[in-house]
């Protein structure tokens, strides 16, 4: 199957590579990602091909970025991401008993989608919000002083406003 971006999405692209000096396309690779990732959902082998024909780089090296930061999907995912943090100050407020309650209240585990499509449990790794631990980020929104009632509130809002969407 063949991918190719929108001719909007193409022009952005294009203005993304001009900020950058002739012969240095590979500056613009994570905003590329970005707007690949936004126009197809995730980031498929072909879409990270596509986006290589682009800035005239080997796929590999758009491979090596991708699979590198958390926050490209490199398989489809749900509606709603729950990206929960685990590194150091996390742990020690809790973040391992809240991974487990989401696993348990979704039945899913960590890098799984829900049957229906809506929630995606991903672990990362610090999102620089030490202070508010536990925390998790769903899209650009950081869920914080996360409680399993706190878990509960979010899951609950999710399915309202998907519900409401529809």
């Amino acid at each position: 199957m063949s991918v190719q971006f929108s001719p909007e999405k193409l022009d952005k692209v294009n203005e993304l590579i001009k900020q950058y000096p002739e012969g240095k396309s590979k500056s613009a690779l994570l905003g590329v990602l970005h707007m690949a990732q936004e126009e197809h959902g995730w980031l498929s082998v072909n879409t990270m091909d596509y986006v290589a024909s682009l800035l005239n780089l080997e796929p590999i090296e758009v491979y090596e970025v991708a699979s590198f930061y958390t926050m490209f999907h490199l398989k489809p995912v749900g509606k709603y991401v729950f990206e929960v943090c685990q590194t150091g100050p996390c742990m020690l407020r809790g973040c391992d008993n809240i991974i487990e309650y989401i696993k348990q209240k979704l039945n899913i585990e960590v890098g799984e989608t829900t049957a229906d499509g809506m929630f995606t449990l991903k672990t990362v790794e610090c999102l620089g919000a030490c202070g508010y631990a536990p925390v998790m980020q769903m899209g650009k929104y950081y869920k914080e002083h996360l409680t399993p009632e706190k878990v509960d509130q979010i899951i609950e809002e999710c399915r309202n406003n998907s519900a409401r969407n529809n």
